[in-house]
């Protein structure tokens, strides 16, 4: 008889943003009238910038030529698409890494999400609480131990440390869903308590993008000894509306190692290039194209000019709401707004009372953990008039 993997039963039986999707569904359909506006999920909302489109279908017409089709992709991307990441997000910065150290893949979801494939199941995780639900439920399936490190205002959204020595830490900065940051100060002290406990981070960069202060790092990189410690994660999803494209990379530092029972060291690049060839059949060469074309100048004032509309929207929603009375983070270095809810409301609360009466859409935030009870989450990633008349509609309710 076949046997299930008895560690769903430690993860909820919705996802979070499937479950949000359900009730706006159920709203609809009783009120099949109603205009709802989402502020709710961090999906393109502009069209692709002109750059990306044209490199699309350059691509597409390479593959209608005996020629110059292309078949299966590099396992770890191709080196126009490394060399540009490379020498752009990363030698622009004075981080220097070598291309056999990216790994072009689908997404960082998928990636956060496989890094496990290559660690024990008995290692002790630590995970920043509110935070990306995949990093909490991807482990809990695999049944690892996870310690939440509660991010409050309290502590200034800023994690303390384990009350454990931890074995893995995931860190989001710019981080999903408070839209906070760590400075250089602060991510040092990580990454010295990593070198110390001889832990391994894994720093999810995926909103890097939408830095806008000097002193919050682009790339855990830019700290001393992190290559040692930590594993990186990049999205085109956000900087480039590649949502519906899925293209991605994970920088792996040849010299990152883990222990085996033995004790003997081993290469954690090795062993991701094993699982990503076994696993996974690299990324179409259309998309990577499309992701290349970001890099040249004419995409990199694009995709730029695109950040800059939505972290206008970020300036809107939040300085009414903070005039209105809510205590609002984020909205600066990323595009999410981290919101007290009103009244005492739990977070599901104000979710229905958004939707019924301001037809609203946001992310309760005890959806991403304990911690976020009482928090509520907004996207700007909206198309400007909408996301105007949704402040308005809050606005009025509050």
């Amino acid at each position: 008889m076949v046997k299930i993997n008895e560690h769903y039963a430690n993860i909820g039986s919705n996802y979070l943003f499937s479950e949000v999707a359900r009730r706006v569904r159920e709203y609809k359909a009783a009120h099949p009238s109603s205009n709802v506006i989402s502020l709710g999920i961090g999906d393109v909302t502009r069209e692709i910038a002109p750059v990306v489109i044209q490199a699309i279908h350059a691509a597409t017409r390479e593959m209608a030529s005996e020629t110059t089709v292309r078949g299966y992709p590099p396992e770890a991307g191709y080196d126009f698409l490394v060399d540009a990441i490379l020498e752009r997000d990363f030698r622009a910065r004075g981080v220097q890494l070598s291309p056999a150290e990216i790994f072009v893949s689908d997404g960082a979801k998928s990636d956060t999400g496989n890094i496990g494939d290559i660690l024990g199941a008995d290692n002790l995780v630590a995970i920043t609480d509110p935070a990306y639900p995949v990093y909490v439920d991807t482990n809990r399936m695999a049944g690892r131990q996870v310690e939440l490190l509660p991010c409050l205002p309290d502590n200034d959204f800023c994690p303390p440390f384990p009350a454990r020595p931890a074995d893995v830490i995931y860190l989001c900065y710019p981080n999903n869903p408070t839209g906070t940051t760590l400075d250089r100060s602060q991510l040092k002290r990580w990454v010295d308590y990593a070198i110390a406990h001889r832990s391994l981070i894994l720093f999810d960069a995926a909103y890097e993008a939408f830095i806008s202060e000097p002193d919050v790092p682009h790339s855990i990189y830019e700290i001393e000894g992190a290559r040692q410690v930590a594993i990186e994660f990049r999205s085109f999803s956000k900087t480039a509306g590649f949502t519906g494209l899925r293209c991605a990379y994970t920088v792996v530092p040849e010299e990152l190692t883990a222990t085996d029972s033995s004790g003997a060291a081993v290469s954690l690049n090795a062993l991701w290039r094993r699982r990503q060839s076994t696993k996974f059949n690299g990324t179409a060469y259309i998309i990577q194209r499309a992701a290349a074309a970001i890099y040249t100048p004419e995409g990199q004032r694009q995709t730029r000019e695109i950040i800059d509309y939505y972290m206008q929207n970020a300036r809107l929603i939040k300085e009414p709401l903070e005039r209105a009375g809510l205590a609002v983070r984020g909205g600066v270095n990323a595009p999410y707004l981290w919101v007290k809810t009103p009244g005492g409301l739990t977070s599901w609360q104000f979710f229905d009372r958004l939707l019924g009466e301001a037809r609203v859409v946001g992310t309760p935030g005890s959806g991403f953990g304990a911690a976020g009870e009482g928090f509520f989450r907004f996207t700007a990633f909206g198309r400007r008039r909408e996301v105007e008349e949704a402040v308005e509609r809050i606005i009025k309710i509050l």
